[in-house]
This record gives C-alpha cells, sequence and structure tokens, in this order.
C-alpha cells in the first residue's frame, strides 16, 4: 500500500500566483530576457509531471489494444483519483530519469558516450527504439551510431517522443537546451524524426512556461525541428486541419490515418503503428481538441488509439505545463504519493522536482542568464531570449555515413551488461575453431536449445543492413582428398538471410535462406566442395550471415563441418 500525503502539505509551491512572467530588455546590452519567477517555475515544473503521471495512467489500459481505430467513447476507462499513485512503475516516466541523473552526475556537460554507457547500464525492461539503442550499447557500438539505421530497425519509433518531456521541463525558455538534449540522450536510440519528436516535445514543454495558448506551444516546438523533415509536415497538416475542422476531431484523425499511415511515402523506415509521425499527430489532436480542458485533452489523444498511453502523457504534461498546480484540480493532485520512488531510480516525487529545479538554474547561468533576487527575497529567472537552431536535416532511409564509433576498452568495462558475452563461448563449444565477427544486436542472438527440432543451435545476426556476421576458420586443406564443407541452417519464420561462403576472401557461393530454400522440417544442409583448394595451407573459409532486406534476418546454425570423403 502507497503512503499518501497530501501535496499541498509537503510542497509548498500551490499558491495563487499572477503577473510572474514578463519580457524586458537590457539596455545596456540590448539582450531581450524572459522573467519567471522560480516559485512559478516550481509550480509549473510540477504540474509538468503531474500531467504526465495522469496521462500516462488513466490512459494505461488501452495502450495498443486499438490500431489504427478510434476507441468508442463507452470503452475510454474512468477517471480515478487514486490513478495518481500507479504510474511510479511506467516506463514512459523511469527512463527520461535516467538522462536527468546523467546531468545530475556528471554535469550539463556530460559526454554522449557517457550518457550511452548510463543508459547501457539501465536495468529495466525496454523495447522498440529503447532497446535496439540500449542493446547496441552494450555490444560496444558507441552512440551516435548506437541508433544509426545501419544497426537499428526503428530510427522512428515513438521512444524518444515519449522521454523527452524532462528537456524541456528542465529548460524553461530555453529551446536550444531541448535541441542539445536530444541530440545527446535521443541518438541514443532515436535517429531523424524519431530524435526530432522529442526535441519537439521538449521545445513545447520549454515555452509552456510563458504561453498558454496551444498553437502558439505547437509553433514554438516547431522552431526547433528541421522544416523538411517528416515530423515537421506532419505537425502543419494537424494544425491546418484542425483550423479547417474545428469542431471534429475525428475527421482530423482520419485524414492522419489517409496520409501518416496509408500513404507508404510516409511508412518508410516505419514500425507500423509504433511510427513517432502517427503517435505524435495523436498528441497533438488531443491538444489542440481539448482546448484546454483537461480531461477532454486526456480523453482525445488517447481515443485517437495506438500507444494510448504515451501520447496523452505527452499531452497532458505540456498542458499542466502551462498551467501550473496551483491552478489543477485537486484529483490530479492531492493523493500523491510523495515518498515511494519512481522504479530503477533515486528519485522519489520531491527529489525529482529538486534535481529539475537544480538544472535549470545552471542551465539558466549557462545560456547567460541571471537569477535575481527582489527586495522581497522572491527569486526571479532571467532567461535570454534566444532562437532555436534546430539539429541538421537527415533522413532514415537516406541516413549519413556511420561515424564507426565503438566503446573503447576502458568504457566497455564500464558496462555491466556486455551484449553477446557468451556466443563465442557457445561457438567454441558447438563449433570448434569458428570465430565469430560482426555480430549485430537484433533478435538476442546466441545459443539456443532448440530451435524447429534441432537442439544446441548458434543464432547470429548480421551488424547492419551492409556489414555481414562472418563465422570464420582456417585451415589446411589436404592434397589427394575430397574436402567438404557443410552447414545446416535455418531462418526465422517471416524472414530469410543470404549465406555467402567466401574462400580467401573470394565469393563461392551465395544462396537465400527462407521459406522456399528450406525443407519440411525447416533446415537445409549446405555443401561446398573445397577439393579445388587442396595442397593449400592456411586457406581461410568465411560463412557470411548476411542481409538482403533487414526484416528477420537471423542465420541459425545447427552444425558446422568440414569433413574428407
Amino acid at each position: 500500500m502507497l503512503k499518501k500525503t497530501p501535496l499541498l502539505i509537503a510542497v509548498s509551491v500551490l499558491i495563487n500566483l499572477t503577473g510572474c512572467t514578463s519580457e524586458t530588455r537590457d539596455k545596456q546590452s540590448d539582450i531581450e530576457y524572459r522573467k519567471l519567477s522560480v516559485k512559478e517555475y516550481r509550480d509549473k515544473l510540477q504540474a509538468g509531471w503531474l500531467g504526465q503521471i495522469a496521462g500516462v495512467a488513466w490512459g494505461a489500459p488501452t495502450e495498443f489494444i486499438w490500431k489504427d481505430k478510434i476507441i468508442p467513447a463507452g470503452d475510454m476507462p474512468q477517471w480515478k483519483n487514486e490513478l495518481i499513485n500507479s504510474a511510479f512503475y511506467q516506463d514512459d516516466l523511469y527512463v527520461e530519469m535516467t538522462f536527468l541523473r546523467s546531468l545530475e552526475e556528471y554535469g550539463l556537460d556530460v559526454s554522449i558516450r557517457q550518457a550511452g554507457i548510463d543508459f547501457a547500464n539501465s536495468e529495466y525492461p525496454l523495447w522498440c527504439a529503447n532497446d535496439a539503442g540500449r542493446r547496441n550499447l552494450r555490444a560496444g557500438i558507441a552512440p551516435p551510431d548506437c541508433s544509426h539505421p545501419a544497426f537499428s530497425n526503428c530510427p522512428n519509433d515513438i521512444d524518444y517522443q515519449i522521454e523527452a518531456d524532462y528537456s524541456g521541463l528542465i529548460a524553461p525558455g530555453m529551446p536550444n537546451i531541448a535541441i542539445e538534449l536530444g541530440e545527446k540522450f535521443g541518438r541514443l536510440m532515436n535517429y531523424s524524426d524519431g530524435m526530432y519528436a522529442g526535441q519537439f516535445i521538449g521545445g513545447m514543454y520549454a515555452e509552456a512556461f510563458f504561453e498558454e495558448n496551444i498553437l502558439k506551444v505547437i509553433d514554438a516546438g516547431l522552431k526547433c525541428i528541421p522544416h523538411e523533415c517528416q515530423y515537421a509536415e506532419m505537425v502543419r497538416d494537424v494544425v491546418a486541419w484542425y483550423k479547417a475542422n474545428p469542431d471534429n476531431w475525428e475527421t482530423t484523425w482520419t485524414l492522419c490515418q489517409q496520409k501518416y499511415r496509408e500513404d507508404p511515402e510516409y511508412q518508410k523506415n516505419s514500425n507500423g503503428g509504433i511510427d513517432v509521425k502517427i503517435n505524435g499527430a495523436y498528441i497533438l489532436i488531443g491538444l489542440l481538441y481539448g482546448e484546454k480542458d483537461l480531461d477532454q485533452t486526456i480523453i482525445i489523444s488517447t481515443r485517437c488509439g495506438q500507444d494510448s498511453d504515451c501520447n496523452p502523457s505527452n499531452a497532458a504534461g505540456i498542458l499542466f505545463t502551462t498551467l501550473g498546480t496551483s491552478k489543477l484540480p485537486s484529483r490530479f493532485k492531492e493523493n500523491l504519493d510523495l515518498e515511494t520512488h519512481f522504479a530503477h531510480t533515486n528519485y522519489n516525487f520531491p527529489k525529482l522536482l529538486d534535481v529539475c529545479e537544480k538544472l535549470a538554474r545552471a542551465y539558466v547561468l549557462r545560456e547567460g542568464g541571471r537569477i535575481e533576487t527582489e527586495t522581497n527575497g522572491e527569486e526571479y529567472f532571467m532567461i535570454p531570449l534566444k532562437k532555436p537552431t534546430p539539429s541538421a536535416l537527415v533522413f532514415s532511409w537516406d541516413p549519413e555515413p556511420i561515424t564507426n564509433s565503438l566503446f573503447t576498452e576502458e568504457e566497455m568495462a564500464k558496462i555491466n551488461h556486455k551484449g553477446f558475452i557468451n556466443i563465442q563461448k557457445a561457438v567454441d563449444e558447438l563449433l570448434p575453431g569458428w570465430i565469430v565477427s560482426n555480430c549485430g544486436t537484433d533478435m538476442d542472438p546466441g545459443f539456443r536449445e532448440t530451435y524447429k527440432g534441432k537442439e544446441n543451435v548458434i543464432v547470429t545476426h548480421p551488424l547492419s543492413r551492409e556489414i555481414p556476421c562472418v563465422l570464420s576458420t582456417e585451415i589446411d586443406i589436404l592434397k589427394d582428398k575430397k574436402t567438404v564443407l557443410k552447414a545446416l541452417v535455418s531462418h526465422y519464420d517471416g524472414g530469410d538471410w543470404d549465406l555467402i561462403i567466401r574462400v580467401n576472401g573470394s565469393v563461392q557461393k551465395q544462396i537465400t535462406i527462407g521459406k522456399d530454400s528450406v525443407n519440411n522440417d525447416g533446415w537445409r544442409e549446405i555443401t561446398f566442395d573445397l577439393t579445388p583448394f587442396a595442397g593449400n595451407k592456411n586457406v581461410k573459409i568465411d560463412l557470411e550471415n548476411k542481409a538482403n532486406g533487414w526484416a528477420w534476418e537471423a542465420g541459425y546454425w545447427g552444425d558446422i563441418r568440414i569433413v574428407n570423403e
């Protein structure tokens, strides 16, 4: 049972604040500042976290039950006040606290590589882009390559979008900080639109401390991402469709479905309903058609479907921030447990607010601002007004070259969960003499007790679209003997892969291993005559598990033998 302490008693920010924000220009430096009292900052910061909690808790029972369908009004859960304490174990919240911890522990200039090490060491379960990025990190693929489309099937998944709230909550009126944090933490798991989405969310939060007009908040977020990216196009579309159909959110939902789910041009590098553009559209539909009504914003964003707890969490977090905790109804705040820690973190709710305020103070100063104390003892942030500078435009289907970034031995020693630590050991036991290299992280390569009726199977996966996983050996091929390579191989149902046999670097044989090329039991024995190389010593043989379409391309190895007949 959670211990519940009234928020009004424990956190002294719930006062009615008026007139605490303004813009002013320093006549000597001609710099324009935004003025925000620390008291109001704390009030709105708290509201932003409460909005996230309320949104994810309310929508949780519906998550991914309605796909490409609007949730019927009668199936929308009812809000209950005790739900405010049901989000301590939600990944929508605790993952972003990993990023806060890195900033708290290593400072504002923590490197992306250290951020990657911290994320690799996280203990919680992950899915989609988060899982792919963390597995890459644990395998030694350092950022920024860990989220590059060459190593991940999930560049445009929703993950950083649902985790980016922190980046604006610690950067009131400082959109460039939200952009910077996207490049540092968003690149651990997402790329292109997947990262831009989080920067957009962070930019909206940064503006929400000063602006209640949702259209202006959205416009501020839009200025934080490249104009030409598909995510920005989606934002402009949803705003335009809202203005054309201000009284019917289902019409706008249908237009989103037609363009961002059914048009192949907007499904490139997409994982279907987890794609960031369609879920980002549902955040905006809730914010726009909710008309600043707290309940309706969450309900509409939830009823849009797909990731229907994450989306209302973002929407409510932004809306609640515009209002501040002092303007929230008691049902969203007064029963909050202030002692329980969020799962996998060092933070309970008061500690979470404290670390955010600490970081916000540091960012204000780093951005050239000031913290002033007036004669009544009240502190104010004086925040320089700066134009956002978006990240460079890249597309996940036409990405930048990889940087060949790998963790050093010293860095790998800091990672407690190393990917594929047993795969070579398994190969040594089951396929003695063979060495595995360039094994990717998808589909959990390693040892399988059984697969398709065969015991003791090794699973490999290409490192990227271009770089195959390779099993290699060197042998002396005897004279006057027929020497044959035999390999028993299989594939994942629904996928296939190319087996390439090289001898001394030269391609000798290539065959696609899939449903149309295996026997009824799902396996196929491949034979290759090595006799033409008889009499040669130290002959290198490579067996490549090569990608041909980047979908379920694990290679399954039941046996590899070189025999003399």
